[in-house]
């Protein structure tokens, strides 16, 4: 009898022993990561995502594909330019209006699926970056980045643009973000 009771005991002690060392397995991969700054932090995102060049763009709206366009920038900045055919989803808001019924029908644009396509784009690509990874966190599958933003449109095809002036004042245009 106290042969079997050591034996339970060493069986005991190896299966609190497993448990603990699996606990400890499942911290370490619970960990938060850390960055000294913000381009860092986009850098890392980027790898993690897939671009889109502005030509390749250019031939989805040509080709009257049907996507998402998605201007991440903030209101003043969408308003002195835009893609045509972009809907302006501030990314400080990408979260709580993706996924809101609402929010898609004041716009006059359909509820997007997340299996849909979806092409971001800002000033100049960070803020893009960051919010395509927020969208990837919240289960959308389709995914994409302007490579060089808002910027890199304009350059490419000056006359391709849209404007809302006349919802800002008169103004400077406030830059937001340093991206």
């Amino acid at each position: 009898m106290k042969r079997e009771l050591q034996h339970l005991s060493h069986k005991k002690m190896k299966e609190i022993a497993l448990l603990f060392i699996g606990i400890l397995l499942f911290g370490a991969c619970q960990k938060t990561e850390s960055f000294n700054s913000a381009d860092e932090m986009v850098e890392t995102a980027s790898k993690n995502l897939t671009t889109i060049t502005v030509d390749e763009l250019k031939t989805k709206i040509d080709s009257f594909e049907m996507f998402n366009l998605i201007d991440v920038r903030e209101p003043s900045e969408h308003n002195h330019g835009y893609i045509p055919g972009s809907v302006n989803i501030p990314r400080g808001t990408l979260e709580f209006n993706i996924s809101n019924e609402d929010f898609w029908e004041s716009t006059g644009f359909y509820y997007p699926e997340k299996t849909e396509l979806f092409v971001l784009y800002c000033k100049k690509g960070s803020r893009s970056i960051l919010a395509a990874e927020t969208l990837k966190k919240l289960g959308y599958e389709n995914v994409y980045f302007l490579d060089g933003g808002w910027k890199n449109w304009e350059l490419t095809y000056p006359l391709l643009q849209d404007k809302n002036l006349e919802l800002e004042s008169h103004g400077a245009v406030e830059e937001v973000g340093g991206c």
